[in-house]
């Protein structure tokens, strides 16, 4: 989840709707000045027992952020409490328990990007080994309650974990017990945005199943494949989902506002603390009629800060996040750019990718995001056919797509060796998911704890 920046001083107040869109316009950009941006969540364990270290704990939390100011990162604090490390290469955050997040700089090409990921995991073992500590690509704590996990020192899920519960049965463990991986894309104009937006929706469930990697609850297979994914079938309806709107005619900038617009608030920051104001309504806080500020108008940071609390298999602020994988280890946070920069950056990739989905009803696209995380791959696609099939002309697509783009490391290597890792998901048919239960029914004859084995 976002990590939010200091405004600089005072805000003018939004003065009309027509401000909303701003952000989202502020985002285009010609195709040359187009970056990648990575964000990628890990669990953070305890050598010794497995368990999922607090905060304040020595050799905790704070004490392995602080420890990466020895690469140069430099501490953010909220309330007192260091909450973050900000550097050259983004920003290294906590999620809600205790997972630690990299969200990456914007980079030109994936050559830069994995290296920036090698980097941060090359740091994270030298500081974990020093601490005690283990790092673990997983979509899901595989054997941790909720009750076994830490909260993290961070207003705004303070204000997320009184609130989940009202409105979905499984908020909680979305915020305790799971990791993504998550790709930031530009675009050139809002026509490009729709066009993204609309390829990368519908594909969203083909890039959970190649990166399906969550089969475990409290030391048992869950009967999932990525049950990180069917835990947003009940986190929240109103900010979640596949947003059929963005499939509809005359989709854009504004629709989307009108969209945010109707998805309930859950914060107001003012003085260096979150005020509570889960489930009113930005409309009210436009008309200066918000119950938790009164007479107060939003400032254009207010609105960025909603835009944050919005959770769709692709989301909009002013760049497209693909937001439908599991976590997972160092040459699958490399492939999920790589598969999605080959698809969209690349028009004829993208207008092809296009033509293999624009034919589903909005029923098929549902159906198919609602079988993916028990079947993976093997899910039914429209027309015929498991999403297997479909998964080998995409990235066919995608292979096409990052060659065109001609970026060559010092040896001479295009981009496309990033996508190897899925074409042998494809090839054998299973999710990495499907790997870990044949380990846990076979070689681990049963023992969850040897999933620690699999540790960066």
């Amino acid at each position: 989840m976002s990590t939010r920046k200091a405004s600089d001083g005072e805000e003018r107040p939004i003065a009309s709707r027509e401000e909303l869109v701003l952000p989202m316009q502020a985002g285009e950009k010609p195709r040359e000045r187009w970056k990648i941006g990575t964000e990628h969540e890990k669990l953070v364990f305890r050598h010794a027992d497995h368990r999922a270290p607090s905060y304040d704990e020595p050799g905790g939390i704070r004490d392995i952020l602080l420890a990466m100011q020895r690469f140069g990162w430099e501490p953010v604090e909220e309330g007192g409490k260091v909450i973050a490390m900000s550097g050259a290469d983004g920003t290294i955050s906590l999620e809600p328990a205790g997972q630690l997040e990299l969200s990456g700089a914007p980079l030109g090409n994936l050559h830069q990007t994995c290296a920036e990921t090698g980097r941060h995991l090359k740091q994270c073992r030298e500081v974990g080994d020093e601490l005690g500590v283990g790092f673990l690509g997983l979509g899901m704590w595989p054997d941790k309650t909720r009750a076994e996990l830490p909260i993290m020192p961070k207003g705004r899920y303070d204000i997320m974990l009184r609130h989940m519960p009202r409105v979905g049965s499984m908020g909680l463990d979305m915020m305790l017990r799971t990791c993504t991986i998550q790709v930031n894309l530009d675009y050139a104009s809002e026509a490009d945005m729709v066009a993204m937006f609309r390829t990368s929706l519908a594909l969203q469930p083909l890039a959970t199943a190649l990166f399906a990697n969550s089969p475990f609850t409290e030391g048992k297979p869950n009967g999932k494949l990525s049950y990180r994914s069917h835990i947003w079938s009940d986190t929240d309806p109103q900010r979640t989902g596949m947003l059929p709107f963005v499939f509809e005619d005359g989709f854009g900038y504004e629709r989307y506002v009108d969209y945010m617009l109707d998805v309930p608030m859950y914060f107001v920051f003012r003085d260096g603390r979150y005020i509570d104001a889960a489930g009113q309504s930005f409309r009210d806080f436009l008309k200066g009629e918000l119950p938790a500020l009164p007479g107060e108008l939003p400032g254009p940071s207010d609105w960025e800060d909603h835009l944050s609390t919005a959770f769709p298999e692709v989301r909009l602020k002013s760049f497209l996040e693909m937001r439908g994988a599991d976590g997972g280890p160092w040459n699958r946070i490399c492939a999920l750019p790589a598969f999605w920069v080959g698809l969209l950056y690349d028009t004829p990739a993208r207008d092809a990718a296009w033509d293999l989905v624009k034919g589903w009803s909005m029923d098929q696209r549902e159906a198919l995001r609602n079988a993916v995380p028990a079947q993976a791959l093997h899910a039914p696609i429209p027309g015929g056919g498991k999403l297997q099939d479909l998964a080998r002309e995409v990235l066919e697509i995608a292979h096409r797509g990052l060659a065109s783009r001609q970026r060559l490391n010092g040896a001479g290597d295009d981009e496309t060796g990033y996508l190897d890792p899925l074409r042998e998901i494809v090839a054998s048919g299973k999710s990495p998911a499907e790997v870990l239960l044949d380990k846990f029914h076979g070689a681990w004859g049963g023992d969850i704890s040897r999933v620690y084995d699999e540790a960066f």
